[in-house]
């Protein structure tokens, strides 16, 4: 008998989110409790438990335009949905005769384990570094958490029983030779692991507020033809290409629960099949909330780079600001409700964050180069406009100028010794970085600036942060490595006689 027989565990009452400083909490409580500030968990858990809330956020308000959208304010829009889970709260059942974003018809596919389908979790002959990887049962809270990231995250690889077809005739499950296909990766994954960027405000009701689109929002992205959609827990498809899946491909509701993959859970694992094969990036088609540069034939995105911290991206996420930004990208969730936010509240928050993946053979897991990476800053409303941001990109220049000096300085001791310097000065540049890290959002407020007083006394903590990065990497013991430090100082003179 299958455990979901029976309706238990509803994701409305029930605490299973993940939050900051405060442990689980049920849907209910996301969008009653003004004191939960954020969500907690991993970067990836932060992304998609926020896209399905911003999925039932906009079902139960999607505004018409912006002024409808102000006017509802966060208390207006926790109201919209408190009234809606009410109503809905029959189709949250994670188990039962209609389970949540769950396929029955894929009952004959073959059970994997839960640790199976999970990125970080060692399974098979992968070695466990950490009690962290070690697959188990897990509660229902983590069963749902799962599901969810399935939805949108899963991993690329053969775990997939694309035997299981349950739309006549489709074939998107298959290779040339009529077997089964190695499953694809989650639309919001891709191949190495996309770069995702939110807005974040005093709370979780203010942060989905703020990200929350209007009706001409949606209208003005082409991609959608079928606008905000209708969630897959109301009508569920029925099979990978029926005309709900079809719908659901071109709808942002599509998009926020994709139905990436055809899921039913079970006690010990779950029935686990390729779903709805949405369209990448480059046919067109992504999540509102990575970065994009379609300005070419062949579109770009930023990726998850565990070398470099999503802060350092900033300038790029923010070409919107500069008509003469030299950066294409664009990030729909970033421009369309920054530039209504600073109207609205006196700050605000941007995050970004996501998994940085490994690929061989279509098989998609973890390695010790593979981390998950995120970050978030504050901006102030009133500071923000072209002269601000001319200033940001004018201080990263400066700081990316800062790096390459120190790396060539740190290859450069190195060749005097007779030694390849090349990894070591990638370790003293990503030091450097980290120091930096520490105080950039003194520099985002210091960009506001026009007496240039603050940002020349920036520049001299930042200076100290190269010479420390050197000094760490590049030691001065012997008389030999003294000649070459001395050699190859950083020159960092026109960095603090430029502001």
């Amino acid at each position: 008998m299958l455990e979901g027989t029976i309706n238990r565990f509803n994701l409305v009452d029930e605490p299973w989110i993940p939050v900051a400083d405060y442990g689980l909490a049920s849907l209910k409580q996301i969008f009653s409790d003004t004191s939960i500030r954020a969500l907690g968990g991993n970067p990836v858990h932060k992304i998609v438990i926020t896209k399905l809330l911003l999925a039932i956020a906009q079902a139960a308000f999607t505004p018409e335009n912006d002024e409808e959208w102000k006017i509802a304010g966060p208390e207006g829009l926790a109201a919209k949905v408190i009234s809606y889970l009410d109503e809905k709260r029959g189709l949250f059942f994670l188990f039962g005769d209609k389970p949540f974003l769950q396929m029955t018809g894929i009952s004959n596919a073959s059970i994997q384990k839960y640790g199976a389908v999970q990125l970080y979790i060692a399974t098979g002959n992968t070695t466990v570094l950490n009690q962290s990887q070690v697959d188990r049962n897990l509660t229902d809270a983590e069963k749902a958490q799962l599901l969810i990231f399935l939805m949108s995250f899963a991993p690329g690889g053969k775990k997939t029983d694309n035997s299981i077809v349950l739309s006549k005739n489709y074939t998107g499950k298959s290779n040339n030779n009529g077997k089964p296909s190695t499953g694809k990766p989650g639309p919001s994954l891709g191949f190495s692991g996309y770069l995702h960027t939110l807005l974040t405000g005093k709370n979780m009701i203010e942060t989905l507020w703020l990200n929350l689109f209007t009706q001409e929002q949606i209208s003005d992205i082409r991609f959608f033809s079928s606008g905000i959609g209708v969630p897959p827990w109301e009508k569920m498809p029925e099979g990978e290409d029926c005309e709900t899946a079809k719908k659901l491909k071109n709808c942002y509701m599509g998009r926020l629960v994709p139905m990436s993959r055809f899921v039913l859970l079970e006690e010990n694992g779950l029935h686990y099949s390729e779903g709805i094969a949405h369209p990448s990036y480059k046919e067109g088609g992504f999540d509102l909330t990575i970065a994009v540069d379609s300005s070419s034939s062949n579109p770009k995105v930023l990726w998850v780079d565990p070398e470099k911290r999503p802060w350092r991206q900033l300038v790029s996420l923010l070409s919107f600001f500069s008509s003469d930004s030299k950066s294409n990208f664009d990030c729909r969730q970033l421009r369309f409700g920054l530039m209504r936010a600073r109207e609205a509240v006196c700050e605000f928050g941007i995050w970004s964050g996501g998994i940085n993946v490994s690929s061989n053979a279509g098989e998609q897991y973890v390695t010790g180069k593979n981390d998950f990476v995120e970050s978030e800053i504050t901006l102030h409303s009133d500071s923000l406009g072209h002269s601000w941001f001319h200033k940001l990109k004018e201080e990263m220049t400066a700081l990316d100028d800062l790096s390459r000096a120190l790396y060539a300085s740190t290859v450069g001791y190195y060749r005097q010794l007779k030694a390849d310097g090349k990894a070591t000065a990638a370790l003293a540049t990503n030091l450097y970085w980290q120091l930096c890290e520490q105080n950039f959002q003194d520099l985002l407020d210091a960009c506001d600036d026009n007496t240039g007083i603050v940002t020349k006394d920036l520049r001299q903590v930042f200076a100290k942060f190269v010479n420390k990065a050197y000094n760490a990497y590049c030691p001065q013991d012997t008389a030999r490595q003294l000649d070459a430090w001395a050699s190859n100082r950083p020159f960092i003179n026109k960095y603090l006689n430029d502001k």
